[in-house]
């Protein structure tokens, strides 16, 4: 017989709500197979069986939050040595067709450190992360979906695709009767669409005609908060409440580093392998500001400002499970190819619920991008024990006003964003604001990058 327990999925994290298991008693496991999902305030995984036997008993139920090492269940060596009478397995129940994930939340950062995770037993096998169905969720972050059966085949549950994957399916003209899940339960997710699709006809559409508006299936119906949205919920209203938070905004033109993105993306993409977009360039400038202008880079502790020595950037990553902010760590000492990589690879990770609890902790600054969708520019929420946030609107062309060297003033087509700034007025004043957004403004505008391009 062999136990096994919550294990320590993070130095911040001291316990988990089971969320739904994915065996019952007298079920067969095999050695890594996932046996129990399990929610976090950070993160949301499976927790694998250590051993292969039979499922014979289930110490805790769905919704129950335990501690770290608390024993899960119980497996034998085969069904006959399952007790007469086990402990009732969590009852499976058909979840509506309208149940999906939790809605996103705005460019969490990182939740305040919170006391060493107690000395347990740690399951020796890698965990491997929930299978995604968007956040990409913050920070902060990643969301537990509300209970649904288990599918018992390979065939797609219906129950469990959500609002974003029919659009998809919709845009694309894809069936969904006709796609195969590789999700949790048989879920299809978003990556099966486009792989169905990239091998499937696709009903032509005409170019002008608009797509319809797709009734959403949440209309009329509720839904119980999953564990991270109530943490997150906790921790935005604690914040406004223990904060005065205000936002400064700044325009600028990024059209050097438009053209200079130009001029490298092919030699770029061909030694680094990933895309090179804005963020990078955003990150940089605001990491290397950040050295200059200590307060944005600050916590309250108390009555007591501390100022932090590095400037660990979290930034927010759209997933369907919600906004998720993973830390770049050290920022200012990376190169724009360095940074554009760990952005590529920390988003996937996040996309694919891969990332580990640490990597979502100690963040120290907040970038989010609220350009992604094609805004202007936004007012993100500041969240304790960080005291700024920069927002980044969309990139767009239009025409403004210049002035040449010799003062000359003319109109010309510029690529232009809005950069928004949130902090803590309790120690940080518009003034403060208002410099460190002049020297990132600064920085940008002079789209001196290349000796910074790092390949």
């Amino acid at each position: 017989m062999s136990e096994v327990v919550l294990p320590a999925l993070g130095e911040s994290v001291t316990e988990g709500t089971i969320t739904r298991w994915l065996k019952k008693v007298g079920d067969t496991v095999a050695v890594d197979e996932p046996l129990v999902e399990v929610s976090t305030d950070k993160v949301d995984t499976e927790i694998p069986s250590p051993v292969a036997g039979v499922v014979q008993q289930i110490m805790v139920q769905e919704d129950e939050t335990v501690a770290v090492g608390a024993v899960l269940a119980v497996i034998g060596d085969d069904a006959a040595t399952a007790p007469a009478a086990p402990a009732p397995a969590a009852v499976e129940t058909p979840a509506p067709a309208h149940a999906v994930e939790a809605p996103a939340p705005v460019a969490a950062p990182v939740a305040a450190p919170v006391a060493t995770t107690p000395a347990a037993p740690v399951i020796p096998a890698p965990i491997p992360a929930v299978a995604t169905a968007v956040v990409a969720a913050p920070v902060a972050a990643p969301v537990a979906a509300p209970v649904a059966s288990m599918s018992t085949d390979n065939e797609s549950d219906p129950n469990y695709i959500t609002p974003i994957v029919r659009k998809l399916a919709h845009d694309m003209g894809v069936d969904l009767t006709k796609v195969r899940g590789t999700g949790v339960g048989g879920r299809i997710r978003k990556e099966d669409v486009l792989a169905f699709g990239s091998s499937a006809p696709v009903a032509s559409v005409p170019a002008v005609a608009a797509a319809p508006v797709v009734a959403s299936p949440l209309r009329g119906t509720t839904e119980p908060m999953s564990r991270l949205r109530k943490v997150l919920a906790e921790r935005a209203v604690a914040s406004m409440q223990s904060s005065a938070q205000l936002t400064t905004v700044v325009e600028v033109d990024v059209t050097k580093i438009a053209n200079l993105r130009k001029a490298v993306q092919a030699n770029f993409v061909a030694k680094t392998g990933v895309k090179l977009n804005f963020m990078p360039f955003f990150t940089l400038a605001a990491a290397e500001a950040l050295q200059a202008h200590p307060k944005i880079n600050s916590s309250v502790d108390g009555e007591n400002i501390v100022y932090h020595g590095t400037e660990n950037i979290s930034f927010a990553v759209d997933t369907e499970r919600g906004l998720l902010t993973p830390v770049i760590r050290n920022a200012a000492s990376l190169n724009i190819a360095q940074t554009a990589q760990q952005i590529a690879e920390l988003a996937d990770r996040t996309r694919n619920n891969k990332l580990t609890p640490d990597e979502l902790s100690g963040g120290t600054f907040t970038l989010t991008n609220t350009g992604s969708r094609g805004a202007l520019f936004d007012t993100p929420v500041v969240f304790l024990p960080q005291s700024a946030i920069l927002g980044t609107g969309v990139v767009t062309k239009r025409p403004v006003v210049v002035t040449d060297a010799e003062g000359n003033e003319s109109i010309a087509i510029r690529s232009m964003v809005y950069l928004a700034l949130s902090y803590d007025h309790r120690h940080i004043d518009g003034a403060d604001a208002s410099r460190y957004l002049t020297d990132v403004k600064a920085r940008l505008e002079a789209g001196a990058f290349e000796a910074n391009l790092g390949i």
